[in-house]
């Protein structure tokens, strides 16, 4: 099983408050206090976060805060807040050529440039490594309408737009490309767009499905101790309005 375990192990607490975006009050259990969290998380967090919520904390070194928000319990569903934890567990999966989508590629690079956008990898094989695949990857937390659901994305997102756009001009140079959708909301088998929330990305992403760039899915499955990889969940792009 490719799995990314939480070292220090996290602390259980109830969530305070959320402001400014990356910060988070957390009153530990057990009477330790409240602490300020970073979070990592720039969206809205619509359904994945409640005031008095039980919620994990990771004390951190080297940063501005002590104390990093890893995962939230909304409704009995552990969710995985950090999307640079998503990444993480992506490159273990594709060392352990557990996404048979992209197995067969020698080289994998981090942070790739892409026209005015950094995609998450570059994959590389073939004579002189010419075949090159782009891949993006997306972490999905909003719940959708069914509890098995999960859409993308829970608030606005031009950049999201930008990457959609940028893998469509690859693929359009003859390169393959991919959009990866890390769901790391437990419980949920499929995805689809948040057309409600952003009808712009969700005709984007439509629009670069049509062009070729591959959409996946897959199952992170958050616990206490730490992320799994999961099985592929069903991507549902729908005809949009």
């Amino acid at each position: 099983m490719i799995a990314l375990s939480y070292q220090p192990p996290l602390v259980e607490g109830r969530l305070v408050s959320r402001y400014q975006r990356f910060f988070a009050d957390v009153a530990l259990a057990g009477g330790l206090g409240t602490v300020t969290a970073h979070c990592p998380n720039p969206g809205s967090m619509a359904s994945c976060m409640e005031v008095g919520g039980r919620v994990w904390v990771q004390r951190k070194t080297g940063g501005k805060l002590d104390w990093g928000w890893e995962l939230a319990e909304v409704g009995g569903v552990i969710i995985s807040v950090n999307p640079t934890r998503s990444n993480a567990l992506v490159a273990a999966a594709l060392e352990a050529n557990a996404i048979p989508e992209l197995v067969g590629y020698g080289k994998v690079r981090r942070e790739a440039d892409a026209g005015e956008s950094r995609l998450d990898f570059l994959l590389i094989k073939g004579a002189k490594n010419k075949e090159r695949c782009f891949v993006e990857v997306k972490t999905v937390t909003m719940a959708g309408a069914t509890p098995d659901q999960a859409i993308f994305p829970d608030s606005v997102t031009e950049r999201g737009v930008r990457h959609l756009d940028e893998l469509r001009a690859l693929r359009k140079q003859g390169f393959r490309t991919a959009l990866l959708f890390v769901i790391a909301r437990g419980g949920c088998t499929r995805m689809a767009p948040a057309d409600a929330i952003d009808p712009a990305y969700a005709a984007a992403l439509r629009t670069a499905a049509k062009a070729g760039v591959e959409i996946l899915a897959y199952q992170c499955v958050p616990t206490l101790a730490g992320l799994a990889w999961g099985a592929k969940a069903a991507v549902e792009l729908g005809k949009g309005k």
